[in-house]
């Protein structure tokens, strides 16, 4: 089913007819990366979007994760595992969020909101003890690209990590960004979307390599409520409050004004 929902772009005062199709299926939790996207549902079931439908893939997870790291998922007790010669392989380490988008380096969180990271060296051997790295600070969720990474605390505070590398994932210190969001994703290009506790999505501006940081958020008026929100590829995917899938093209045009 295509329907249209309208992209407010408050800086020019434009309004753009976004083409939104409805896919189906109910997740609890999506991941967009590298041209692909994978989901996972409320009994645990994860699922691989392959051409025009979910095909479920064996395992169980509350959170998954796809990019240039490859893709990896917790479960229920926060055992972490990764995909290798096409199954899963458990990883040392507890998280309950976890995030492949940085450059071959993963990032998350555990349940007390503590922050690790693993470098590129790590992520890329067969290994199954992964060398983590604590990050000084404390979030709910992280998420990383190629122009660094983003979080959220559990005041929905946002948080931007100045640094980091594929060698130093760690990077050096955080900056407050202003906003207050429950939960933010970085895309592959580098751009920001996230959530707010209202269901409101947003757009962060004028992101770039001289200005990581961006300059503003932009609220999408996306005429209903989202929990969550994932980017890549032109493609812009949203979990509604009830579970339902919605995919959204971005015109090459707008997506460019918006970085």
């Amino acid at each position: 089913m295509l329907l249209y929902i309208c992209l407010s772009l408050i800086y020019t005062a434009v309004i753009a007819e976004l083409p939104c199709t409805v896919m189906p299926g109910i997740l609890t939790q999506l991941d967009a990366g590298n041209r692909e996207v994978y989901g996972v549902n409320a009994d645990g079931n994860i699922y691989h979007w392959v051409q025009k439908d979910w095909v479920q893939i064996p395992g169980a997870l509350t959170h998954v994760t796809v990019g240039p790291a490859g893709v990896w998922g917790v479960n229920k007790q926060n055992y972490i595992y990764k995909i290798q010669d096409n199954d899963w392989v458990q990883v040392s380490g507890l998280l309950k969020q976890i995030d492949a988008g940085g450059e071959k380096f993963i990032g998350g969180v555990n349940s007390g909101d503590a922050i690790y990271c693993v470098n590129q060296d790590g992520t890329t051997s067969r290994g199954t003890d992964l060398p983590w790295i604590q990050i000084d600070g404390a979030l709910k969720y992280y998420s990383c690209g190629p122009l660094g990474c983003w979080g959220v605390n559990s005041a929905n505070q946002i948080y931007y990590r100045y640094s980091v590398s594929p060698t130093a994932c760690q990077g050096s210190q955080w900056k407050q960004v202003d906003g207050s969001l429950v939960m933010i994703e970085v895309g592959s290009d580098g751009s920001v979307y996230g959530v707010n506790a209202d269901g409101n999505v947003y757009k962060r501006e004028g992101i770039c390599p001289k200005n990581p940081t961006g300059t503003s958020w932009t609220q999408l008026d996306l005429c209903s409520s989202f929990k969550h929100v994932s980017y890549d590829a032109g493609y812009l995917y949203l979990l509604t409050m009830k579970g339902r899938i919605i995919k959204c093209a971005i015109p090459e045009s707008i997506a460019a004004s918006l970085l």
